[in-house]
């Protein structure tokens, strides 16, 4: 019967050193925008929902009657008007891209 020859290597050295410790690195979370663009966004929100609020009111508690605030310029142009600023508010703040510091310009 043929032998079967065990071939034994010597494990080797790796050419850089491990470290017994490694500090782990914290992960860096970066946000889709910045402060500032938050801060527009809320306000976009603010003046949406004011729009809303306004809409609101002026219902008759006899069906059988008509209330004239239906036609109220609360209503009519008001409303409207925020709502229509709080939409452009939120593309403002979408759009928005925040000034450099002189430090990251220098980096880049």
């Amino acid at each position: 019967m043929a032998t079967q020859k065990k071939i034994i290597t010597k494990p080797t050295k790796p050419s850089q050193p491990i470290p017994s410790k490694q500090i782990p690195e914290k992960p860096s979370f970066d946000f889709a925008f910045e402060r500032i663009n938050y801060i527009w966004m809320l306000i976009g929100i603010a003046l949406l929902a004011l729009g809303y609020i306004l809409l609101i009111g002026g219902g008759s508690k006899n069906p059988d009657v008509f209330n004239e605030s239906l036609f109220d310029a609360q209503r009519l142009i008001v409303s409207p008007i925020l709502m229509v600023c709080g939409i452009f508010v939120e593309i403002y703040a979408i759009l928005l891209k925040p000034k450099k510091n002189k430090e990251q310009e220098t980096k880049e």
